[in-house]
């Protein structure tokens, strides 16, 4: 039988062979290596965005000042292409993702006896003794329900009447969005493999790396009583999904920040109106904390990928912008560049327009023609085609702050990332904010300069944009051949 096996496998040798002779199965040219071909994908351009180009540039402080205490600290980064919002997120922009959450409540709800209003409802029975359930005849096994009403009512649980004003709200409070995340940096860390023997090249320490790494993984539940609760885990590897991250985050802007930014003012409208009017749809939405923010991102994400089927899977999210990428698109990528415009004046020598909204003098914030925030895009976007990248709201980015950030990240794609535990203290929890808003002076608008804020905290005057990062070639776009 061996004997037989082997012989067929020997006519099968033969016969590929004459194959690959008469031209039957090409695999390259005269036997030569020429590469496997493929179906390259020229991008389309996302909506709302504009892309930045791959580039290098000195980034930070080139000049010490000591009228404010800067000191010199540029160095040379080099970051890929990307995409990013031509404007900051407008209300109108967040309050379809509130919406969306509003939405995906209610459906939840209706498939749910205590708000549908069938937690005691009676099955009839057919001729035969049967029971009717529900999903075949509703109508027949609870004849005095009314399936609009039990919509009606999952509704309106998601409102209060406001018991002083008598007004009918959104109740915020009940606004959570659970997402997951994919850590792909860490789980990519050769420390964190499955397989002990590949965690480390070096042969003379292969035996010691045997003990399985501790990872930290933040999760996340809503308690008996409502609350969200966070939990940051840490334990021994155990497979892939340990890098899987779960949040629940509260997705209702703090209106109330217009009182809380500032003592002893009258900003109360802006609490009843700057979110819920629609004169303010096209205004930059604030109050929205960093952790909001990137649960933003995710449901940007998934909105998009649901909405392309299978072909989702290849979509890169959108995320917050590194501080690396906002300040390249925001500086244009020229090292001369302290703002987004050209020179150290902002507003035109010759005709005194703004270049952009801030405080212009002390008390007065008027003369820019806004009092706090103004439509997006009021102003001229700069060399890249990006608006307000200076003033209007600062934005927050995805990097971490530390003092030692800049001696901390690589100049290739810079990154400093660290996700806070809950019992980790405050100060580890601050994030890098760029650009200057609407109430500082013309010196905090500066591009060039770092400043940081509380992941949680939520404030009358920062607001943020997404960027994608770009895959292959956008349409029209040439390759850089050197």
């Amino acid at each position: 039988m061996k004997k037989t096996s082997n012989i067929l496998m020997s006519l099968a040798l033969v016969a590929v062979l004459a194959s690959c002779a008469t031209g039957g199965s090409r695999s390259s040219a005269g036997g030569e290596v020429t590469g496997v071909g493929g179906v390259s994908w020229a991008e389309p351009t996302p909506y709302g965005m504009v892309l930045v180009d791959r580039g290098s540039m000195k980034v930070g402080v080139a000049e010490a000042d000591s009228l404010w205490n800067l000191q010199a600290n540029a160095r040379g980064i080099s970051v890929d292409g990307f995409w990013m919002d031509e404007t900051e997120i407008t209300n109108a922009k967040y309050k379809q993702f509130v919406f969306w959450v509003r939405d995906s409540i209610i459906r939840e709800r209706l498939a749910d006896p205590a708000y549908g209003g069938n937690e005691d409802y009676k099955i009839e029975e057919d001729r035969e003794g049967n029971p009717v359930t529900p999903h075949l005849n509703w109508a027949k096994a609870i004849p005095w329900r009314n399936p609009n009403e039990d919509e009606q009512r999952a509704i309106e649980s998601m409102y209060r009447t406001n018991p002083i004003t008598g007004v009918r709200e959104l109740d915020p409070a009940q606004l959570t969005y659970r997402y997951e995340i994919y850590n792909h940096t860490e789980a990519a860390r050769r420390r964190n493999r499955l397989d002990p023997a590949t965690r480390d090249y070096n042969t003379d320490r292969r035996n010691v790396q045997r003990v399985e790494p501790t990872i930290s993984k933040d999760t996340a539940w809503i308690d008996e009583e409502g609350m969200i609760r966070r939990e940051t885990i840490s334990r021994q590897l155990t497979g892939p999904y340990d890098f899987v991250n779960t949040y629940i985050v509260n997705v209702y802007p703090d209106t109330t920040a217009w009182v809380n930014d500032f003592e002893n003012a009258y900003n109360e409208p802006y609490v009843r109106m700057y979110f819920a009017h629609g004169g303010y749809n096209d205004y930059p939405v604030v109050g929205v904390s960093w952790e909001q923010a990137n649960a933003f991102a995710n449901w940007r994400t998934d909105f998009l990928r649901r909405s392309l089927g299978r072909e989702g899977v290849y979509i890169e999210p959108y995320r917050l912008p590194t501080e690396a990428e906002w300040e390249f698109a925001a500086r244009a990528g020229i090292d001369e560049n302290k703002y987004p415009w050209d020179g150290d004046i902002p507003m035109s020598e010759d005709k005194g327009c703004f270049y952009a909204n801030f405080k212009p003098a002390e008390g007065n914030y008027v003369r820019d023609g806004h009092v706090i925030t103004s439509r997006v895009g009021t102003y001229a976007p700069n060399d890249f085609g990006i608006y307000d990248m200076a003033g209007n709201v600062s934005e927050w980015t995805s990097t971490a702050f530390t003092e030692s950030v800049g001696r901390l990240t690589s100049d290739l794609n810079p990154e400093y990332r660290y996700d806070a535990a809950v019992e980790d203290p405050y100060k580890m929890k601050r994030k890098i904010i760029r650009g200057g808003s609407w109430k500082d002076v013309a010196h905090n608008v500066r591009s060039d300069l770092r400043m940081w804020e509380y992941q949680n905290e939520q404030r009358s005057y920062i607001g943020f944009r997404c960027v994608r990062s770009q895959i292959g070639f956008a349409k029209g776009q040439k390759q850089n051949k050197k």
